[in-house]
């Protein structure tokens, strides 16, 4: 299994497309399957169309699931803090997609984005594995 770890600033884009990035670490490789891991507690990974208005999207989407108030347990950091720590319940911190001949088996319009909601730590670090068939 290879393994590569990359950091991602999510201060300017609560939602960063990672595609590149995947396809990058996979070209080549041949067939199997490549997972993509965020060892965060208030971050998640999808599988999603991007562009067109679909990022902002699915903030908004979250941001009415999971407003930023004061209901939460959870209650340090900023106001709402507690709702970016159900966000991974909601958006799974994993994903795996099958790759065919070096190449990501996406369908029609899905690209990998990081989805990070949390102002309070806009460093994050994603874990892309391949193994092989």
């Amino acid at each position: 299994m290879d393994t590569l770890e990359v950091e991602v600033d999510t201060s300017t884009s609560r939602v960063v497309d990672l595609t590149g990035v995947l396809e990058s670490f996979c070209s080549g490789r041949g067939d199997g399957l490549v997972s993509a891991f965020v060892p965060h507690a208030t971050a998640g990974l999808a599988l999603m169309e991007t562009g067109a208005g679909s990022e902002a999207d699915v903030v908004d989407t979250l941001g009415y699931l999971l407003p930023r108030d004061d209901r939460y347990r959870h209650a340090h950091g900023s106001r709402g803090h507690g709702a970016d720590h159900v966000l991974p319940a909601l958006v799974s911190p994993s994903v795996t997609v099958p790759v065919i001949a070096g190449r990501v088996a996406f369908g029609t319009w899905q690209s990998l984005v990081l989805i990070d909601l949390n102002v309070d730590n806009p460093l994050r670090r994603v874990r892309f594995s391949f193994v092989p068939a």
